[in-house]
């Protein structure tokens, strides 16, 4: 069954960097309607030595700019930095400052970058922007400062004074009250789309009848990114497309996804969760839960990336390389990648 096209904010033509030729000529940030399809969340490349408590310089820089080319040219729609799993937290100054240098170089300008600055003290979040200014980026991935909760008025008054301080930068919102212990409920809402600059969110944090309220407020405003596995439905409520770790192992099935959403092939888009689903063990968010015995990187293991080796606490303790579980995980993402790289290529093909 094919049905109506779902509501959605943008055609299928997002999906490809149609913005390149235009954003090249303007020195603008970016703004909420360039963020469509998918947002890869970009690992933190590693160095051999990087497990090490000892390492300094841990950023492989070739890696990190190959990784980004690849998957820039197979489709991603936009890309972030320095999350979570793109270690915010655990990276020296100057680390960061090697990964932001070497991310706006490859990137280019062909697809938007959101370079992430999240940090417990928000004088270093601060210090961070105004570094990625200084450097060329435009854009940030902002989450709160997260060693003590915040509250409503804080978290408002936060995004207003940064920015007000940057009104060149555009900011996504990084939503993630478990790591950084606090919600941004709807009623924030009103005071934060007076910010024009704030143009994005990664959010994947609302029930079915909170996301129609928030999107009561944020749309035309702030461009929605769900996480993968939520994409459908909500991309018919109004979310703008999805944030994905997994893209990194071969972003084809999340594309896949995507246009399913967009051309309304609801069958289509059901299947893919199924089978992104697989077993329901949730490999992809072991490294980030710390488990006993830490299972191979499957990013690693499918070949598409060289994110490098964990570093420390995800290189403490146990480790199991040749993990069963990771490497089945890795069979089963390439397994998908061939099936559904040719319907995406084709789709891009078409609009050329």
């Amino acid at each position: 069954m094919t049905a109506e096209p779902l509501r959605g904010p943008g055609p299928l033509i997002h999906i490809e960097s149609a913005h390149v030729n235009i954003r090249k000529e303007r020195l603008m940030a970016y703004t909420w309607d360039e963020f469509k399809g998918v947002c890869g969340m970009t690992p933190a490349f590693a160095t051999a030595d990087a497990g090490s408590l000892a390492a300094t310089q841990t950023v492989a820089v070739d890696n990190l700019q190959e990784g980004i080319d690849r998957i820039i040219k197979d489709g991603i729609g936009s890309l972030t930095t320095t999350g979570s799993f793109g270690q915010c937290y655990n990276l020296f100054w100057d680390e960061f400052q090697t990964l932001v240098r070497a991310a706006i170089e490859a990137v280019d300008k062909r697809v938007p970058l959101m370079l992430g600055v999240t940090s417990a003290n928000p004088r270093e979040t601060y210090q961070k922007v105004k570094f990625i200014r200084e450097s060329g980026g435009e854009g940030v991935l902002m989450g709160l400062p997260y060693y003590d909760a915040m509250s409503v008025p804080k978290i408002i008054d936060f995004y207003k004074q940064m920015c007000q301080e940057f009104p060149d930068i555009s900011f996504m919102i990084y939503h993630n009250p478990p790591n950084h212990k606090a919600r941004i409920p709807v009623r924030a809402f009103p005071e934060l789309v007076k910010n024009p600059n704030l143009v994005c969110m990664k959010d994947s944090h609302r029930a079915p009848t909170e996301f129609i309220a928030l999107h009561e407020i944020i749309d035309g405003k702030i461009a929605h990114m769900v996480n993968q596995m939520q994409l459908y439905p909500y991309y018919g409520m109004g979310a703008a497309g999805c944030w994905s770790i997994d893209a990194y192992r071969g972003p084809w099935p999340i594309i896949r996804l995507y246009q399913a959403c967009v051309e309304g092939d609801v069958d289509t888009a059901k299947r893919i969760l199924r089978e992104l689903r697989g077993d329901g063990t949730g490999d992809e968010f072991h490294a980030a839960q710390l488990p006993d015995v830490q299972g191979a990187d499957v990013q690693a293991l499918t070949g598409y990336i060289k994110p490098g080796p964990y570093r420390a606490p995800h290189a403490l303790g146990p480790q199991d390389p040749s993990s069963e579980k990771s490497r089945k995980a890795a069979e089963r993402w390439n397994q998908l990648c061939d099936k559904y790289r040719p319907e995406v290529e084709a789709r891009r093909a078409a609009l050329v």
